[in-house]
């Protein structure tokens, strides 16, 4: 037989107080908006949204009060991850950078939830301190203009002379990535992947490829979604 009592000796936990409740919240609560501040400083792209540094902070908060809910209580435990395990939360990030963020929050929430509060202030000072770091350093950036070349010419030698002339004066690399016919076969649509030598060669590029003989459309698509600056 199972002995009851010793079951809930084991898996039971003393609750905390109401004040040290609230002070774990707060503190998660504070810890997390710093995190939010840092991800508003360091982030660089086109698609910010506000809700973002929300969830960074909320998330800490969460974690909170789930680890504290818990406190070592077993059937606790169990309940809180027979929650999460119903939720299905599809998030759509498109930089890896906003996931990192969301993590820093909730470690912070846990931090403060088991009472950890140095490990929490030391780990919130350390993460932003890293975040800013690389973001001043401008660690990983690359000087690469990647794009996709489109434009319409004839097919005889001498346009397509001109036509890899200019793109071997402009561009680092390139491949050609379809030749389409087009206006009933008396003419085709070149598309290019290619990679500039600088930002500033892009207008000089379309503007010499408009100046080629038959050569017309000329469209110039980056090919980043997420451009950062």
């Amino acid at each position: 037989m199972f002995d009851l009592e010793q079951i809930l000796s084991i898996s039971g936990g003393t609750p905390p107080t109401l004040k040290l409740a609230f002070f774990s919240l707060i503190g998660a609560l504070l810890l997390g908006q710093l995190i939010a501040v840092a991800y508003v400083w360091s982030y660089r792209g086109m698609s910010y949204t506000r809700s973002q540094a929300h969830a960074i902070t909320i998330s800490g908060v969460i974690a909170c009060m789930l680890m504290q809910a818990a406190n070592n209580n077993l059937a606790a435990g169990i309940g809180i991850a027979g929650s999460l395990s119903v939720l299905r939360l599809r998030i759509a990030l498109r930089d890896p950078k906003d996931l990192v963020f969301i993590f820093a929050g909730v470690a912070v929430g846990v931090a403060c939830g088991v009472h950890a509060f140095t490990v929490a202030i030391a780990g919130t000072v350390v993460f932003i301190g890293t975040a800013l770091g690389l973001v001043l350093l401008e660690m990983g950036g690359r000087d690469d203009f990647d794009g996709t070349l489109r434009f319409h010419g004839p097919t005889d030698e001498v346009t397509e002379a001109a036509i890899s002339t200019l793109l071997n004066k402009y561009a680092k690399r390139f491949v050609l990535l379809t030749l389409r016919e087009t206006r009933q076969g008396e003419a085709v649509e070149y598309a290019y992947h290619l990679r500039l030598r600088q930002e500033k060669d892009r207008v000089a590029l379309v503007r010499e490829l408009e100046a080629v003989k038959g050569v017309d459309g000329v469209t110039l698509y980056y090919q980043e979604a997420t451009t950062e600056f």
